[in-house]
């Protein structure tokens, strides 16, 4: 391990469990990178993810986005095509953009498509699915208003899925945003992660939470102020 990063771990007590509103000041005065380090979050639900009830996959719109410059593609035609150019997609097409993407091209972060485009899109499966670019209508990527789905993941918007462990991985900002828009990012997720809690999961349903910088340590946020937090 690094000097600066062992210098990092020391100033987190690993026993004790900080608000929101600690751990993100702690996250930004801790990160140590000489670029703009990435915030991201780690969150252990109480679900069963071999059960279909139990796994959440979904979408969240960030208040302040991820910092990242996102690059979408959409499979379309027609009107449908033109309003995604409009609205800022880096490239539309239909089979000319599945047999681009089937020569090996994958030079983007989302893709999105008309409900009557899927049974060409299908054909990506195996090069998309892997990959988590499979265009989904439960994530909001398969869907005719295209133009609004390109400015949603545009300005932030974000995927999630939960891991065979019941774990969800999501970024959340850059170091730069500062405390406060982190937390109100963090906010908006936990926000909608309680309102997708499986109605068949048991038990605790906030396992633990974990915010981080890139290389930076782990900040454990006390669950039970989460819970209150998105209760209330």
């Amino acid at each position: 391990m690094g000097k600066k990063f062992v210098k990092a771990d020391s100033a987190v007590d690993p026993q004790k469990r900080f608000s929101l509103d600690e751990a993100c000041k702690l996250v930004t005065e801790l990160a140590f990178t000489k670029f703009d380090s990435t915030v991201d979050v780690a969150v252990r639900l109480g679900v069963n993810p071999k059960h279909a009830d139990q796994m959440i996959r979904s979408s969240c719109a960030l208040p302040h986005g991820t910092g990242k410059t996102v690059r979408i593609v959409v499979f379309a035609k027609g009107e449908r095509a033109n309003e995604a150019q409009a609205a800022g997609a880096d490239l539309v097409g239909a089979e000319d953009l599945v047999e681009k993407i089937q020569g090996g091209w994958l030079e983007f972060d989302n893709a999105i498509a008309t409900p009557d485009m899927m049974g060409l899109v299908g054909r990506l499966g195996r090069v998309l699915g892997p990959r988590n670019l499979m265009p989904n209508p439960k994530v909001g990527t398969v869907t005719m208003d295209v133009a609004r789905a390109v400015r949603e993941l545009k300005a932030g918007r974000i995927e999630f899925r939960t891991e065979k462990t019941g774990i969800i991985h999501a970024p959340v900002g850059k170091v730069s945003f500062g405390p406060e828009k982190i937390q109100e990012n963090l906010k908006a997720l936990f926000e909608q992660l309680q309102r997708l809690k499986p109605q068949t999961a048991k038990g605790k349903y906030w396992k633990s939470v974990t915010i981080s910088s890139t290389m930076g340590p782990g900040i454990r946020l006390d669950t039970n102020l989460v819970q209150a937090m998105v209760e209330s």
